[in-house]
C-alpha cells in the first residue's frame, strides 16, 4: 500500500505571510498540530506546529512579579508563519510504501508527514490515516477485492476469505499470471496485512 492510498490531499495549509496567531487560531479550531506551509506558487515550503506558535508568546504570569521575582528574559513574538516555521525533517512522496511512512513516522517521532510532489504539496498523511486503514472491516476489504478481480476473470475464478486483515485468495482455474496480479492488487488494498493465493489444485 502507498502513500497516495490513504493521505488527506484536500490539506489546510499556512501562507508564509500568514500571521503566526492566525495560524495558532487555525490549529485550535482545527484540533490540528502542524500545518504545511505553501507560498503563493504553490511550492510547498515549510511546516510551522504547535511548538514554533508557542515559542515567547506567552507573557509570565504578573503575580509572580508581586513578590519580587524577576522577569524571565523573553524576546519578541515574531508575527508571520514565514519567521518561526520550519524545515521538515522528512517528507515522503504520493509512491512512498507506507511501512515507510511508519517507520519514519516512529524514527523522528512525529504525528504526520507531509507529501510532496516535484516540490508540490500532494497532501499529507498522518498517524491516524494509517490507524484507519488498518482497522477497516474484513467484510469491507473483501469486498473491494471482489471488484478488483473482476477485471482478471469470471467472478466464480475466486474464492477470497478475509480474517484479521489476512486475505485467502484461491484461484478455480490454476492461472500463475491472474494469481500474481491478483496478489498485487489485494495488496495495494486498505486494510490488507497479508495475502496468501493458490490454485485449487494446491490447496
Amino acid at each position: 500500500m502507498r502513500t497516495r492510498d490513504v493521505m488527506t490531499a484536500d490539506v489546510v495549509v499556512a501562507s508564509p505571510d500568514m500571521g503566526a496567531r492566525d495560524a495558532a487560531r487555525l490549529l485550535a479550531e482545527r484540533g490540528f498540530t502542524t500545518l504545511p506551509v505553501v507560498d503563493a506558487a504553490g511550492v510547498f515550503v515549510g511546516v510551522v506546529g504547535e511548538a514554533e506558535l508557542l515559542r515567547d508568546r506567552l507573557p509570565q504570569d504578573p503575580r509572580g512579579l508581586v513578590h519580587g521575582e524577576p522577569p524571565a528574559p523573553r524576546r519578541a513574538p515574531q508575527e508571520l508563519v514565514a519567521q518561526v516555521m520550519t524545515k521538515p525533517v522528512v517528507t515522503v512522496t504520493p509512491n512512498t510504501d507506507l511501512a515507510e511512512v511508519a517507520d519514519l513516522m516512529l524514527e523522528h517521532g512525529v504525528r504526520s508527514i507531509p507529501v510532496v510532489y516535484e516540490g508540490h504539496l500532494a497532501g499529507i498523511v498522518t498517524r491516524r490515516d494509517m490507524l484507519r486503514s488498518i482497522s477497516r472491516a474484513d467484510s469491507a476489504i473483501e469486498a473491494e477485492i471482489r471488484h478488483r478481480l473482476v477485471v482478471l476473470g469470471p467472478a466464480h475464478q475466486w474464492q477470497v476469505e478475509v480474517h484479521g486483515g489476512n486475505v485467502s485468495i484461491v484461484d478455480d482455474l490454476d492461472d500463475a499470471t491472474d494469481r500474481h496480479v491478483a496478489e498485487v492488487l489485494a495488496r495495494a488494498i486498505a486494510g490488507v496485512t497479508d495475502v496468501r493465493i493458490t490454485s485449487r489444485e494446491r490447496i
